[in-house]
């Protein structure tokens, strides 16, 4: 006689098994729902924009001061996001609460400034208090609304349209996909104005210290580089015989050429020996192992200075499809060779 209790087969058992697969198929349906809902009012939003969001970047890009950006609930909670990142994109920003603007905090607005307020039904009331005080302060106020018709829109200088269809819960009244569609305009907002600025890695670095990838790209060359004995060189009268010997002793895949005097003359890759060598096989010209240095080497490399940052030499090395530069400090008599820093060095810093 089968036990129910204990049978692990028993249909009470099975029966549990079916329901909590069911609730689980329902959970990720529900979640996958909501994800599509609100990539699509981003993706609807995207289409509605124009060239009228020129005028909103152009007052950005002008603003001499800081870009106050301010919001109530929880778009209050994009508005300090929205702010933290234009500070950490070369714009300087702050949030400002509009409860607290209209007791006091309103004195850290200038004339210099210029306002962002965030409101998906631009009738926030909050928010309407407080327009009266910038506008006065001649302050260029910035709408992002999902009411392009609103109060709020009638007073700024500049309005985005981030509305939605209808929010991603259940019965469209949580904040859902006005907040994700009001996000991710501030975020392109903030990217239009790094592109303006042309905001480079090596000044995302400054401002983020403190991170992982800012400490990375704040490495200097003289952090990562080969130097002394480790150092692949040989003089412009060595063979290429030579060059062949130094290049498999250090390892780094090329050969620098320097005058008695240090300078640095030519370079010798791995990859132009193998050309070479090609070249020799399918002509007449003997016995190339002999022949000088100077002959094949190819003049004026691209190099860097010891004090660079290592992400300059990544881009150095990515803009010309080379995985070697040698490191120089400039004389009279030309750039003396003092290092040399490896694509393989960058990768290992975390770089790359």
């Amino acid at each position: 006689m089968n036990d129910p209790i204990n049978n692990p087969e028993s249909p009470q058992e099975s029966s549990k098994e079916v329901s909590t697969s069911r609730l689980a198929d329902s959970a990720v349906d529900q979640v996958v729902e909501v994800m599509k809902k609100e990539a699509a009012a981003i993706q609807a939003a995207a289409n509605r924009v124009d060239a009228s969001i020129a005028t909103a970047i152009r007052l950005l890009f002008d603003c001499h001061g800081r870009v106050i950006v301010t919001g109530m609930g929880k778009m209050g909670c994009v508005a300090r996001k929205a702010a933290a990142t234009f500070c950490s994109t070369g714009t300087p920003a702050i949030f400002l609460h509009p409860s607290e603007a209209v007791h006091g905090d309103l004195g850290i607005v200038t004339e210099n400034d210029v306002m962002m307020v965030l409101s998906n039904s631009g009738e926030t009331r909050e928010l309407l208090e407080l327009l009266p005080y910038v506008i006065r302060l001649g302050v260029p106020v910035i709408g992002l609304t999902g009411n392009v018709n609103s109060s709020l829109a009638k007073r700024c200088s500049a309005v985005v349209d981030t509305g939605v269809e209808c929010e991603a819960d259940p019965i469209a009244v949580a904040p859902t996909s006005s907040t994700t569609v009001a996000l991710a305009m501030s975020d392109a907002l903030a990217v239009a104005l790094m592109n303006r600025r042309g905001f480079t890695r090596e000044q995302f670095a400054i401002f983020h210290p403190g991170g992982n990838l800012g400490g990375k790209l704040l490495i200097k060359v003289a952090e990562v580089m080969h130097r002394g004995d480790a150092l692949p060189v040989c003089r412009p009268t060595d063979t290429l015989s030579d060059g062949i010997v130094t290049i498999s002793s250090t390892g780094l895949g090329a050969v620098f050429v320097v005058s008695p005097t240090g300078h640095v003359e030519g370079v010798l890759t791995d990859g132009d020996l193998r050309r070479i060598i090609q070249q020799s096989a399918n002509g007449s010209e003997g016995n190339v192992l002999s022949g000088e240095l100077s002959k094949y080497m190819t003049k004026s490399p691209k190099s860097i200075s010891s004090d660079s940052l290592a992400a300059e030499a990544l881009r150095l090395m990515e803009d010309n499809g080379i995985t070697v530069l040698p490191v120089v400090e400039s004389s009279d008599g030309g750039e003396l060779l003092v290092g040399v820093v490896h694509l393989h060095d960058l990768i290992r810093a975390g770089l790359a």
